[in-house]
C-alpha cells in the first residue's frame, strides 16, 4: 500500500520560508511525476508545482521565482523550498506522486499540511 508523508508546515511570518518534504514507500513503480498542490479555505486545489520525469518543472505564477521543487531519488522524496513567503500563500499544502506501470497511471495524495502565513 502506498503511503506519503508530509513534513514541514506550520506558521511563518511574511517574508519568511518554509520548506515542505514528502516522503513515498510502499510502491514497486516508476514515479512519472510529483508535485505539490495546495487548498485554501472556501477556494478549489490548485497546482503549486510540479516536477515531471525527474527534470521538467512546472510552477504556477503566483509562486514563481519565490518556490523551487526538488527530489531526492533515493529516498523517494520531493521537497518545496517556499521563500519570500506571502499570506495569500496560506493554506492546506498537498503532495502529489504519479506512478507509472506499463503506460497506466496511478495517483497518490499525502494527507495535506497545513501552512500559515501571517502579515
Amino acid at each position: 500500500q502506498v503511503q506519503l508523508v508530509e513534513s514541514g508546515g506550520g506558521l511563518v511570518q511574511a517574508g519568511g520560508s518554509l520548506r515542505l518534504s514528502c516522503a513515498a514507500s510502499g510502491s514497486r513503480f516508476s514515479i512519472n511525476a510529483m508535485g505539490w498542490y495546495r487548498q485554501a479555505p472556501g477556494k478549489q486545489r490548485e497546482l503549486v508545482a510540479t516536477l515531471t520525469s525527474g527534470v521538467t518543472t512546472n510552477y504556477a505564477d503566483s509562486v514563481k521565482g519565490r518556490f523551487t521543487i526538488s527530489r531526492d531519488n533515493a529516498k523517494n522524496a520531493v521537497y518545496l523550498q517556499m521563500n519570500r513567503l506571502k499570506p495569500e500563500d496560506t493554506a492546506v499544502y498537498y503532495c502529489n506522486f504519479q506512478f507509472l506501470n506499463w503506460g497506466a497511471k496511478y495517483d497518490y495524495w499525502g494527507q495535506g499540511i497545513q501552512v500559515t502565513v501571517s502579515s
